[in-house]
């Protein structure tokens, strides 16, 4: 195996800050690490070029869908607090549910395309009357409960009687546990992952009191990417899109067209035909995908010729400062709006620190999504 000067460094740099906290959870942390950059040397589709490209030696520590930047960026948050990727709470913990009075229900899926597990918040309020439902697809090394916790995206739903089902991605698809949102086959309607996200949102649909016209996909990360895609393929099935920091629709078709994207080097995607209403999340100093991605986000959308833009700078208390760029259609209704977050990295804006590629000092995006989704018209 070839390792860079980067990885070197940066594995010296977890064994001193692992090393704290005692060998066996060095041994244990450095062991993965090595698997995983294996598991990135073997996995490749097409050699590397034996020059790389300026691009690609800039987009080599970045962390968010290919296993060795996502193994380089983990080991560059260990000793960070609240920065440790390996403490993210195991999928049965019940993290995401602390303190609350719903439930958070395990179940699983499967169709041809494959099986995935994913659990349903159900706010203590819902009788099986209608309600709405949002799909929460995690980042990579995420998982349920860790992406409930950091983003409380269920705190919001118990406030408005919502749904929540967040779909798990596993180690087999993905060993950083990424949604292969770069896979071709994963770019089209009833194929792959989106038709295995889409086969949780019907199954529960089926199982719950669903208001069908108010079902919603949000991502962070390789979710954000995957949600972008689940709306442009899936246009009758949801109402409304959020996107945080996450890339538009098949902005990469493999790996290293990936990293590209993720640098800001993608790309064009297709709109859908069916121009829905999205909602955009990205810091200005997110160094894993590149702030470029928000905006084509919001260029790549149908948009109505007669919209009206308005920019709405503000500032967080102690926090961020960010600016809210609002789309509205001829009838005043919200159809798209753009946050920046200044100062951010690739982090979820307003999060819990208790959960994984949280920043806490920016507005919450859960509760300007959830808002988005109850009012935007497409």
């Amino acid at each position: 195996m070839s390792f860079s000067k980067q990885f070197l460094a940066q594995m010296r740099a977890a064994t001193r800050s692992l090393m704290r906290r005692g060998p066996s959870v060095t041994r244990s942390v450095i062991r993965e690490s090595v698997k995983t950059a294996t598991v990135m040397r073997t996995a490749g589709a097409r050699p590397a070029p034996s020059t790389p490209t300026p691009a690609q030696k800039a987009a080599s520590n970045q962390a968010s869908y290919d296993p060795f930047s996502d193994m380089l960026a983990d080991l560059s948050r260990i000793g960070q607090p609240g920065g440790n990727p390996f403490n993210a709470p195991p999928l049965s913990t019940g993290a995401g549910v602390l303190g609350l009075p719903g439930q958070f229900i395990d179940a699983s899926y499967a169709n041809e395309a494959g099986a995935r597990e994913y659990k349903v918040y159900i706010p203590s309020t819902y009788t099986g009357t209608a309600a709405p439902l949002l799909v929460m697809l995690h980042g990579c090394t995420q998982n349920p409960d860790d992406f409930a916790l950091g983003t409380g995206m269920n705190g919001v739903a118990e406030e408005h009687g919502c749904l929540v089902v967040y779909p798990a991605q596993t180690q087999q698809a993905n060993h950083a546990r990424c949604w292969n949102w770069f896979n071709a086959v994963d770019q089209q309607r009833d194929q792959g992952e989106p038709s295995i996200i889409a086969g949780i949102t019907r199954d529960v649909m089926a199982r719950y009191a669903v208001d069908a016209a108010h079902v919603y996909v949000a991502g962070l990360s390789a979710g954000g990417a995957m949600a972008a895609i689940m709306g442009t393929l899936y246009p009758d099935l949801y109402a409304a899109v959020g996107v945080h920091s996450g890339l538009p629709f098949a902005a990469a078709h493999d790996l290293p067209t990936a990293l590209a994207a993720m640098k800001g080097d993608f790309r064009s995607g297709h709109a859908s035909t069916k121009a829905l209403p999205v909602i955009v999340f990205h810091g200005d100093r997110d160094t894993t995908v590149h702030p470029a991605n928000g905006d084509a986000l919001i260029a790549q959308r149908n948009r109505h010729p007669e919209e009206t833009v308005v920019v709405e700078p503000g500032t967080m208390p102690d926090g961020h400062a960010y600016t809210r760029t609002v789309h509205r259609l001829p009838d005043g209704a919200i159809h798209a709006e753009h946050w920046v977050v200044h100062g951010s990295g690739h982090a979820w804006s307003g999060g819990d620190a208790r959960g994984t590629y949280t920043d806490g000092k920016g507005p919450d995006a859960s509760r300007a999504m959830m808002r988005f989704f109850r009012t935007a018209h497409g």
